[in-house]
């Protein structure tokens, strides 16, 4: 391995692997830091506050906006030559009273707990990966800016214009979630994704002395929902999840809500869906006589690879291949903060977090020993974008 790097790199890579990234991973697993609980919240942007201290660079808490909790910005050395970006998460899907609260002891070297690999692990190795890096000389040759929101698993509503402003004048960003699988596959491409619910109010009647005179507003949102779900293909993925309204089963429903997920591959397919929308709201609404209010939006957008992009990637796999670890990467499904970085121009690899699985489940884990791994991994594309590997 050692041929393979640079004079000053081994002593940085080490320095970024010795960093307690286990310790820190189980203390903040243990903090419940759901998206809407506003306390455990808190608790989290102040530790994280206190452990970011140990890098150079004026640390802020930043207000929520649409959140429930503060995102943590860091800016170190904003007047460099090379700028970069590097982002994660600290709220986790699990609520402050999901049954799933506690982390297990380290068995068969890994540990089963809540955010432990979505992402406070990502989060250990990220600020383990810029200490390692500040110990270089190299560091001085490249600036960079920290975002840790607190809402990204709700979509990032509060932190979007704060990542949008932090990317602007960015060569390259890194964003901490975990790999797609245990064994380090990374994502490339992403769809982006649209959040909607599409209010329908009809009129209510009897449903037995006079059904003629109501306008069933659960009938044009099964409706609606089934011409929405028949617009998917080529791209665009359309789900709809949910029905709410209907009462009385000797009523017409005079209201209902169709809550709706759509997934478009390509800025294009982005269109289309919006096209889709407004064509079936439209038809739904004149023929069955309903009056119809969308609310939502794209939340995030596509982020298909481009050469820049793909340039970054390489020298992600060559900085792996010196560090005797295979890096692959393959579309993916999901959605993160990576898809608004790329939205803004800027070449992002969002997967650099830590190896294992189950997210999002009562059996969420993290395999141990890709911390220090992944530590190393991190530090060292750091230095290579900071000597101007990547242009």
């Amino acid at each position: 391995m050692a041929e393979l790097l640079h004079r000053n790199d081994l002593a940085a890579l080490e320095c970024a692997a010795a960093e307690p990234l286990l310790d820190r991973t189980l203390v903040w697993a243990a903090i419940n830091s759901g998206s809407r609980n506003s306390a455990g919240l808190a608790r989290m942007a102040s530790l994280l506050a206190d452990a970011f201290a140990a890098l150079p660079g004026e640390i802020r808490l930043e207000e929520p906006g649409l959140a429930h909790g503060r995102h943590l910005h860091l800016r170190v050395r904003p007047e460099a030559p090379v700028q970069l970006l590097l982002t994660g998460h600290m709220d986790t899907v699990f609520a402050a009273d999901d049954p799933f609260q506690m982390v297990s002891p380290v068995s068969g070297g890994i540990v089963v707990g809540p955010g432990v690999n979505d992402m406070k692990g990502g989060i250990a190795l990220m600020l383990g990966a810029l200490i390692g890096f500040e110990t270089s000389p190299d560091a001085a040759n490249a600036g960079y800016s920290v975002v840790i929101n607190a809402d990204e698993e709700i979509g990032s509503p509060g932190s979007a214009p704060l990542i949008a402003a932090s990317a602007r004048g960015k060569q390259a960003a890194l964003t901490y979630e975990p790999t797609l699988q245990p064994d380090g596959m990374m994502a490339s491409s992403r769809p982006g994704s649209g959040n909607f619910a599409i209010a329908i109010r009809g009129r209510a009647a009897h449903a037995g002395r006079n059904p003629e005179d109501g306008r069933n507003a659960i009938l044009a949102a099964a409706d609606l929902a089934l011409r929405l779900a028949a617009g998917a293909g080529a791209g665009l993925s359309v789900n709809p999840a949910r029905i709410d309204g209907g009462g009385a089963n000797n009523v017409v429903p005079a209201q209902a809500v169709l809550h709706v997920n759509m997934r478009p591959g390509t800025p294009d397919a982005q269109h289309r869906a919006q096209a889709l929308l407004d064509e079936a709201i439209a038809e739904i609404a004149r023929h069955h006589d309903v009056r119809i209010n969308l609310e939502g939006g794209f939340g995030r957008p596509p982020k298909p690879i481009d050469p820049s992009a793909e340039r970054l990637f390489r020298l992600v796999q060559q900085c792996g291949t010196a560090l005797g670890l295979a890096v692959a990467w393959q579309p993916s499904g999901g959605v993160c903060d990576g898809n608004n970085i790329a939205a803004c121009g800027v070449p992002v690899i969002d997967t650099m977090g830590t190896r294992g699985g189950a997210i999002h489940s009562s059996h969420e884990y993290l395999i141990v020993d890709s911390l220090a791994e992944r530590a190393r991994l991190s530090t060292l594309v750091l230095l290579r974008l900071a000597r101007g590997e990547f242009q």
